[in-house]
C-alpha cells in the first residue's frame, strides 16, 4: 500500500509499505480520507525532543472508512461497514483500529467526509460547556471548532457572540446563526464591547477555541460572576498564565474540556453521527480545502497559515 511517512520537518513522502495485519480484537480500514489537525503542527514543524522519520501514516488521527478485514473476537463490524475510528496512521491506503475505536456511519452518510475524532472533540467539549437556552455564550476562535460550537449552541436556544481575529471567519460565524460578532482585537476592546452587548452582565459561558495567552485574558475579562469558562483551544507553544485573583473573585468554573479517554471520544464521535444526521450539527461546508494524499504537505502548509478562505483541510485517498 502507499502511505505517507513524515520523513523530516516538513516534507511527507509517499512510500510503498505492507498492508498491515490485525490482531483479535482489531479491524482493518481502507482508508477514504483523514482530516489535518492543527494539534499536529508542532510535529511537522518539527522540535529537538521528535525523531524522524515518524510511523508511516502518522500523525493522521481523523481517519475514516471502509472495514476490510475484521479479528476474530469482532462481532459487531462486518466487512463492507463504513466507519469513523480513532488511530494514529491514517495518512495511508489502509489503517488499523481497535474495535473498541470504531464508530458505524450511517448510510445516510455514505459519500460525506466524516472525521470523526474532531467532530466527537466537538460534541464532548459542549458537553462539557454545560450550555442551555438563555445563556450568552462568547466563543473565542472561530476556526473549525469554534464554528461547530456556535452551530451547537444555537441549536440549544443560547445567545453566540462570536470572537475571531479573522474577519471570513466570522462570516462563517454569521452563516450559523451568531448573533453577534467581534473582531479580536485587544483585550479590553472585546471587553467593552461585550459589556456593551450583555448590558454590564458579561457571559455566564465562555469558551476559548484558539490555543493562545491572548484569548485566555480575554476570556478572564468577558465571563460573568459565576461563570464558566472552557479552554477548548489545544495548548502547546509553552507555558500559560492567568489572572487568578479574577479568577477567584469571579468565583467561575474552569474547565478543561479535552477528553483523553478513547471511551470518552467515541461516545462523543457516536453523538456526531447523531447531530450531523438531524442537523443540528453540519461541518460540510467547513471542509474548505480537500486535497490528495500526495498533497499532504501542502494541507499542513496551509493549516499553519490560514490564508483567506482556510478553515479545515481534508486528504482523500
Amino acid at each position: 500500500m502507499i502511505a505517507a511517512v513524515l520523513t523530516k520537518p516538513g516534507i511527507f513522502e509517499l512510500q510503498h509499505i505492507e498492508v498491515p495485519e490485525i490482531n483479535d480484537n482489531e479491524v482493518r480500514i481502507k482508508v477514504e480520507g483523514c482530516g489535518i489537525c492543527a494539534s499536529s503542527l508542532p510535529l511537522w514543524e518539527g522540535r529537538e525532543w521528535f525523531s524522524y522519520p515518524v510511523n508511516a501514516g502518522s500523525p493522521g488521527h481523523e481517519g475514516w472508512g471502509i472495514v476490510d478485514a475484521v479479528g476474530e473476537n469482532v462481532t459487531d463490524i462486518r466487512n463492507g461497514d463504513r466507519v469513523a475510528f480513532l488511530s494514529n496512521n491514517a495518512y495511508a491506503e489502509y489503517d488499523t483500529a481497535s474495535v473498541g475505536a470504531v464508530v458505524k456511519l450511517p448510510s445516510e452518510l455514505n459519500k460525506v467526509p466524516f472525521p470523526g475524532e474532531p467532530l466527537g472533540c466537538a460534541m464532548n467539549i459542549f458537553e462539557r460547556s454545560n450550555i442551555a437556552a438563555g445563556d450568552t455564550v462568547a466563543i473565542i476562535g472561530m476556526g473549525f471548532l469554534g464554528v461547530l460550537l456556535c452551530q451547537l449552541a444555537k441549536a440549544k436556544g443560547a445567545k453566540v457572540i462570536a470572537i475571531s481575529k479573522r474577519s471570513f471567519s466570522l462570516d462563517y460565524a454569521r452563516k450559523f446563526g451568531a448573533d453577534e460578532v467581534i473582531p479580536l482585537t485587544s483585550t479590553w476592546e472585546v471587553s467593552n464591547k461585550i459589556s456593551e452587548i450583555t448590558g454590564g452582565e458579561f457571559c455566564s459561558r465562555v469558551i476559548e477555541a484558539t490555543g493562545k495567552q491572548e484569548a485566555i485574558d480575554i476570556a478572564t475579562e468577558i465571563v460573568a460572576e459565576g461563570g464558566r469558562l472552557i479552554i477548548a483551544g489545544y495548548h502547546q507553544d509553552g507555558l500559560r498564565q492567568v489572572n487568578m485573583q479574577k479568577w477567584n473573585w469571579k468565583g467561575i468554573d474552569v474547565i478543561n474540556a479535552h477528553e483523553r479517554k478513547a471511551e470518552r471520544y467515541l461516545l462523543g464521535m457516536q453523538k456526531a453521527v447523531d447531530a450531523v444526521l438531524n442537523g443540528t450539527m453540519d461541518p460540510g461546508l467547513l471542509y474548505t480545502d480537500v486535497l490528495p494524499l500526495s498533497q499532504l504537505s501542502k494541507g499542513f502548509e496551509m493549516t499553519a497559515a490560514r490564508p483567506d478562505g482556510f478553515m479545515k483541510a481534508l486528504v482523500q485517498l
